[in-house]
C-alpha cells in the first residue's frame, strides 16, 4: 500500500461518515413528523433512515487485479440508504389532525437515544479517520525530509 491509497481510504471513510451524520441529523429533525408523505389521502409518518456501508474493494480476483492495475483505491463506500422497518409508535391523541378513527397518531420510529449513540459513533469514526489522515501526512513529510 502506498501513501496515495492511504489518503484515498481516509477520504472515502470521511465522506461515508459525513453522509452517515447527515442522515442521523435528518432522523433527529423528523422525530415528530407525522406527515412525511400522503398516500391515498392518508398521512404517512417519517420512517428512520439507515446508511449501509460496504468495502469499496472489488469482490473477485480479476476485479481486484484490474482495480490495482488501474490505480483504483480501497476504502469504504455507501451501498444504500434504507428505511428502518421497525414499527411506528402509536400515541393516543384524538385531537391530532393525523389521528385515525380510534384516536391514535402513528409517530416516527425514531428513538433519540439511538440516534445520539449513532451520532457519537459516526463522530468518533470521523475523528479517527482525520487522525489517520494527519499521521499519513506527517509520514510523507518525514519521508521527504530524509531526502535532504
Amino acid at each position: 500500500m502506498n501513501f496515495g491509497s492511504s489518503f484515498g481510504i481516509s477520504a472515502s471513510a470521511l465522506t461515508a461518515q459525513r453522509l452517515r451524520m447527515d442522515v442521523i441529523s435528518s432522523n433527529i429533525a423528523n422525530a415528530e413528523t407525522t406527515r412525511a408523505s400522503v398516500v391515498d389521502g392518508k398521512a404517512v409518518p417519517y420512517r428512520r433512515k439507515l446508511v449501509v456501508l460496504e468495502t469499496a474493494q472489488a469482490d473477485s480476483f480479476s476485479n481486484i487485479l484490474d482495480s490495482k492495475m488501474s490505480g483504483g483505491s480501497e476504502g469504504v463506500k455507501v451501498k444504500s440508504i434504507i428505511e428502518d422497518t421497525s414499527p411506528l409508535k402509536p400515541v393516543y391523541n384524538p385531537s391530532h389532525p393525523d389521528a385515525d378513527v380510534d384516536g391514535y397518531v402513528y409517530m416516527p420510529n425514531v428513538d433519540l437515544t439511538k440516534e445520539m449513540v449513532d451520532m457519537l459513533s459516526a463522530s468518533r469514526s470521523y475523528e479517527a479517520n482525520v487522525t489517520m489522515l494527519n499521521a499519513s501526512k506527517a509520514m510523507v513529510g518525514k519521508a521527504l525530509e530524509i531526502g535532504r
